[in-house]
């Protein structure tokens, strides 16, 4: 039985190292000087650690406006689907009205319709508002999301009926039961939303692709896209710089609150 269990715990072992190799190497290579890259493949650390490829990067290329796109694009997105996700997901789990159920499996259908499905017609409708190389054309059709309105559904399911009930006979108003009772119990669920949608929105390429033409208007992803094609390819530290500032507000977001990433997933089979 040990034998066994340790023959899985190798394989996972092994899962591990490979699923993070392409992480590794591109931090190590951001730091490597250009003769080191190749010739020290396997060789995690820099021999001599260099900021070379970071300050060629950020000499290059505007970093810092593109940093400044994309964190008020995805805080924006991010805060609105948070707000709309906490509404629609108490009312689903406080008021019965007619077509509650039904509205409900709308929502939760939504996460099953893939994005060039629904691209075409936002690409139109933000044309016709004239939002093309604009923050609002890049947020307005973001503003709700389907997920997280269902995992936190299902998190507000799991505070007991007794608590509101209290909450009613002290007088308390909807609003207030859903910010000073409701909403403490679900925070580490909304928290590790808030980095899931952070995460997505800041790593999104095909809709800032679409309505963005504008270089001052770029989003990381477009910029990296951009400083590859311009480098041609072959500038694997400069590159590989710009890969690792880019990865580094995700990354951040995601170590701080993963356990709370990992729990929302499990409350979700709590309370069917």
């Amino acid at each position: 039985m040990k034998i066994k269990v340790s023959g899985w715990n190798l394989l996972l072992f092994i899962c591990l190292l490979l699923s993070f190799f392409p992480l590794v190497w591109m931090i190590s290579t951001t730091f490597k000087q250009a003769d080191q890259i190749f010739s020290e493949f396997l060789n995690p650390l820099p021999r001599p650690f260099t900021w070379e490829n970071i300050s060629y990067v950020l000499n290059a290329v505007p970093m810092v406006r593109y940093f400044i796109n994309s964190l008020i694009v995805a805080v924006l997105v991010t805060a609105f689907q948070l707000v709309t996700s906490i509404l629609a997901a108490y009312s689903f789990t406080r008021f019965d009205f007619k077509g509650r159920q039904f509205l409900f499996y709308v929502v939760v259908a939504s996460m099953l319709i893939p994005i060039q499905v629904t691209m075409l017609p936002n690409y139109l409708l933000i044309s016709k508002l004239d939002w093309l190389n604009t923050y609002a054309g890049l947020v307005a059709p973001q503003l709700a999301n389907g997920m997280g309105v269902f995992l936190l559904r299902q998190t507000f399911r799991t505070i007991p009926q007794s608590l509101y009930e209290s909450a009613q006979v002290g007088g308390a108003a909807e609003w207030q039961i859903l910010w000073r009772i409701a909403f403490p119990v679900v925070r580490p669920t909304v928290l590790a939303l808030g980095v899931m949608f952070f995460i997505n929105v800041w790593n999104e390429y095909f809709w800032p692709l679409l309505v963005i033409n504008d270089k001052d208007m770029l989003t990381i992803p477009l910029a990296l896209q951009l400083f590859i094609n311009s480098e041609g390819g072959n500038s694997w530290g400069p590159m590989m710089a710009v890969g690792t500032l880019a990865s580094l507000p995700p990354l951040i977001a995601f170590f701080i609150v993963n356990r709370q990433i990992v729990s929302s997933f499990i409350s979700t089979g709590v309370k069917g």
